[in-house]
């Protein structure tokens, strides 16, 4: 029997009128949470927001930090737009709304670039391309169901999927491939999948898929009753041919698209989904009660940044420079293996030689350096750890900055036993 004086685990009574104590309350909550047993999927970490977390700890320290970690353009959302956000916050009431007027221009959007005739009841505005994706999961896949996704590629896919009760198939795509996914490495999936995510161009190699490509997966999807997901949020940054949407070559697409990259509206959080007009009602609904709303001023921002043609073109000019200026530098200094990038604003290097722990190599890299970069195992658990992204989405003085500091350190870093290296030189890559 206990003693008169024993809780026998639980929290001490208290008397009613009796003001608990701050320790206690924490007391009394944290035996509370061990009693509860969480029963939700636990999912890594974005171990790239590790990185940013100590890029922000050096840049509070009084340090410069050259910023080549995260997928975002340094150079801020374009004047039209935030004039327009301006303009929108003295006269809109900003309350919950679904702007007609940018849903008809993401139409005209799809007729313009691509020829395509998209009705505007299948667009469908999202808190950025993140909440689309979510929805998209939610609405479209039970538990259990499995979609596949390419590796190396963006680890939301493969986390959200695990979060949702879905079974996320990693497809390699390496460099036989040239880091893309083909309708022979969907067709030689068994079991079936459900569903696919392609990206073109893709985070984090930036390869695209031409036209012959693309249809020759959606063609294998059609026959094999897989639903067919294209993520297109860096539609619009390429440095040759443009991209091709999946709703040229297969209508019945769902197509996620964002303002975060070619517009530069990252911390606006918006983004569309095109959806085919039967499944409209549905994803509007999981759209609605997951996440209402975008912002409104983010709307009418988008609305202006979608016209300002120069001024995206400018940055895509900068991209393509400091890419070749990048591949340039880091062949130079012996990084050459790297997936040559068609579209997008990022570098994925093979550093293999340097290091096998991709984290531990841009967090010492940083601190040493203030170069900021992303650790390979965000985008492949099971090569990634000898991997670094570096995105060039910055100004080409902060690539030039980048390339002085990283020279010395790299070649003070001592060389690892060489081992077979996951990416063919591409040294060359700069030229087009």
């Amino acid at each position: 029997m206990m003693s008169s004086g024993s809780s026998g685990g639980r929290a001490p009574h208290r008397r009613g009128d009796e003001v608990p104590s701050m320790s206690t309350i924490a007391s009394d909550h944290a035996a509370a949470s061990l009693a509860v047993p969480v029963r939700g999927v636990d999912v890594p970490p974005f171990y790239t927001s590790l990185v940013a977390r100590q890029a922000a700890d050096l840049k509070r320290a009084g340090r410069t930090v050259v910023p080549m970690h995260f997928g975002q353009p340094s150079a801020g959302t374009p004047p039209a737009a935030r004039a327009a956000a301006a303009r929108a916050l003295a006269l809109d009431p900003t309350g919950y709304v679904e702007s007609r007027e940018l849903i008809e221009r993401i139409a005209r959007h799809y007729a313009e670039v691509y020829g395509v005739d998209v009705a505007p009841r299948r667009i469908l505005l999202t808190n950025g391309a993140s909440a689309a994706l979510v929805a998209a999961f939610a609405a479209l896949f039970g538990p259990g169901d499995r979609i596949g996704i390419g590796r190396p590629g963006y680890p939301a896919y493969r986390n959200a999927l695990a979060a949702l009760s879905r079974e996320a198939v990693e497809i390699d795509c390496g460099p036989d491939s040239s880091f893309r996914l083909t309708a022979g490495a969907l067709a030689a999936v068994d079991p079936p999948l459900n569903g696919v995510v392609i990206a073109s161009p893709a985070n984090p190699t930036g390869a695209m898929l031409d036209r012959a490509q693309l249809a020759a997966l959606a063609g294998e999807c059609r026959a094999r009753g897989i639903r067919l997901l294209s993520d297109e949020i860096y539609h619009g940054i390429s440095f040759g041919a443009r991209a091709v949407s999946a709703l040229e070559v297969e209508p019945e697409a769902i197509v996620i698209n964002s303002f975060s990259k070619l517009y530069r509206m990252p911390g606006w959080r918006l983004g569309w989904l095109v959806v085919p007009e039967a499944l409209a009602s549905r994803l509007s609904a999981y759209v609605i009660n997951l996440f209402l709303t975008p912002p409104t001023l983010s709307q009418h921002a988008a609305l202006a940044a979608f016209d300002d043609s120069a001024e995206l073109a400018r940055s895509v000019e900068t991209y393509r420079v400091n890419r070749d200026l990048l591949l340039g530098g880091l062949a130079a200094m012996g990084i050459t293996r790297i997936a040559p990038p068609d579209g997008a604003f990022y570098l994925y290097a093979d550093v293999g030689h340097l290091t096998r722990d991709s984290l531990a190599f841009c967090q010492r890299l940083l601190a040493e350096t203030g170069v900021a970069t992303a650790p390979g195992i965000d985008f492949d658990p099971v090569r990634g750890h000898r991997c670094i992204r570096l995105s060039f989405a910055i100004t080409t003085p902060e690539v030039a900055q980048a390339l002085a500091l990283l020279g010395p350190w790299l070649a003070g870093q001592p060389r690892l036993e060489a081992r077979p290296a996951e990416f063919p030189d591409a040294s060359g890559a700069g030229a087009g």
